[in-house]
């Protein structure tokens, strides 16, 4: 999320020391009877790591890996949801730089887990021209520098794993008299509902994307009392989330969306779809617990019938200096 708005493995027992906190069995419309379905994926959703050379952030993720790594039920894939550096909108390359060397160093050393990437707004550099310095003709400006560390070709993109059709969204849309909102451009729009039409309607869909389409906790992550109205401005839940499930109500295998963004957990039902918020990596940005969501990732498993389980794991870091 936007910082301004809030302004080596680690202890191997701290991170086995971590708990599992189960949500409600999430299951799709088309569950079958228990036993009758078989799980096809496990999936570890991480996001919002926020990793800098600070306040340990480097530990914090290589204890939260080695959490991941030490199930016994171990994923198949780590969903990596965005917001994977503190912060690049608004610094300077040398600063961004240090972060994704930390970032890209951490996860070489500490992960076997194949990994698919989704863009954060934190993770694209310079946007913020007073505080970055960019003039927006640098090579890397933009989302370019994140495209090219992680080697994804493109800012969306769809793939089929487990009998399942995943759809990777690009969250961020550049705003003239801003930094950023949450929106698909109208290319991406295009794109998107041209994948969704040609995926066979017995295929069941996962999207994921760094900020919510709907969610319920961003109507709690500001401050009503002050402002004397609910008020979610247009970079903390996607504007164009009407647009998005009239397109996803067409096409009734869209089963699953998954997030971050917000830093806190939920799960929405709307429509036949089931949208979760996974909370962050980094907590409160290696503070402690957000609210009253601790640091933590979510499994997530998908079966051949369309249904899934989810539950939110706590990584038990505690801040550090």
């Amino acid at each position: 999320m936007k910082w301004t708005r809030r302004k080596a493995l680690v202890g191997m027992g701290a991170a086995l020391g971590a708990t599992l906190q189960p949500a409600e069995p999430a299951e799709g419309a088309a569950a079958k009877k228990p036993g009758k379905r078989r799980r096809t994926l496990r999936i570890a959703h991480l996001t919002d790591v926020h990793v800098q050379p600070e306040r340990h952030a480097g530990e914090g993720l290589a204890a939260c890996l080695a959490h991941v790594h030490s199930l016994k039920d171990r994923p198949d894939v780590i969903f990596n949801g965005g917001d994977m550096i503190m912060d690049s909108l608004g610094c300077n390359w040398t600063r961004a730089k240090t972060q994704w060397d930390l970032w890209q160093k951490t996860v070489k050393e500490n992960s076997s887990i194949p990994v698919e990437h989704c863009l954060g707004n934190h993770d694209v550099w310079g946007w913020d021209k007073k505080n970055s310095g960019c003039t927006g003709a640098e090579p890397l400006y933009g989302k370019r520098a994140a495209l090219d560390i992680l080697g994804l070709s493109g800012r969306y993109r769809s793939f089929d794993r487990g009998g399942w059709h995943v759809v990777v969204l690009d969250s961020t849309h550049a705003v003239p008299n801003g930094v950023y909102t949450a929106r698909l451009d109208e290319a991406q729009f295009e794109w998107l509902a041209g994948d969704l039409a040609a995926t066979p309607a017995g295929t069941p869909i996962l999207v994921l994307s760094h900020i919510p389409i709907l969610c319920g906790c961003a109507f709690l992550d500001g401050d009503n009392a002050k402002s004397g109205d609910w008020v979610v401005p247009g970079s903390w839940m996607h504007l164009d989330a009407r647009a998005i499930k009239d397109l996803f109500w067409k096409h009734r295998n869209v089963k699953l969306c998954l997030s971050g963004h917000i830093h806190l957990q939920d799960r929405l039902d709307y429509n036949g779809v089931t949208y979760l918020c996974n909370g962050a990596v980094s907590g409160a940005w290696w503070k402690g617990n957000y609210h009253e969501t601790p640091p933590g990732y979510a499994l997530v498993d998908l079966y051949d019938d369309g249904s899934f389980d989810h539950q939110y794991v706590e990584t038990g870091w505690k801040p550090k200096e």
